[in-house]
């Protein structure tokens, strides 16, 4: 049998004593309140950490762990009837846009069938939708700078001019 340990003394140890309700409650408390604090900190998924290694290499950038894989995944399961895996077609390298003289780009505009078709929309009294009224109005804008930088010019004055002649001449007869 074991024998109970003596102190140093000689005299037998005097027994434990036992604790009291309120001092075993505490203890829990305690062990309660230690376990509580274990584990990351709160918002430590989206603020993480950096981690300092010892070597005194660090990457130059972090890496973000909310980032998981770059894999594709099936948005369909397998076994369902799935269309043909779409494949991006092979981007073709910009080239530049070819530049043309003022008088071609000119008789390109003129020549524009989509011109002309709202042109004559208007001449019959239609309204155009904002899409097409932006579009003829560049188009025309650009028309008018080409004929100024080639020096043709409308004869608008003359035109208005000769409208007021011709009131003139009604009027007076």
């Amino acid at each position: 049998m074991k024998q109970p340990a003596r102190a140093a003394n000689g005299k037998p140890a005097a027994r434990a004593k036992r604790k009291s309700r309120e001092e075993i409650n505490m203890e829990a408390r305690d062990r309660k309140r230690e376990k509580k604090h274990r584990g990351h900190a709160s918002g430590s998924r989206a603020n993480p950490e950096t981690q300092n290694s010892k070597s005194g290499r660090q990457s130059p950038k972090a890496k973000d762990p909310r980032i998981g894989s770059k894999k594709p995944i099936a948005l369909i399961a397998e076994g369902q009837t799935a269309p043909a895996k779409v494949k991006k077609a092979p981007t073709k390298p910009v080239a530049e846009k070819v530049r043309l003289s003022p008088e071609e780009e000119l008789a390109k505009l003129e020549n524009d069938p989509r011109l002309d078709e709202l042109l004559d929309r208007l001449e019959n009294g239609e309204t155009l939708t904002a899409e097409d009224q932006g579009w003829l109005d560049a188009a025309l804008d650009r028309i008018d700078e080409l004929m100024e930088q080639l020096g043709i010019a409308m004869d608008d004055d003359e035109d208005e001019q000769a409208e007021e002649d011709m009131y003139r001449l009604l009027k007076g007869n």
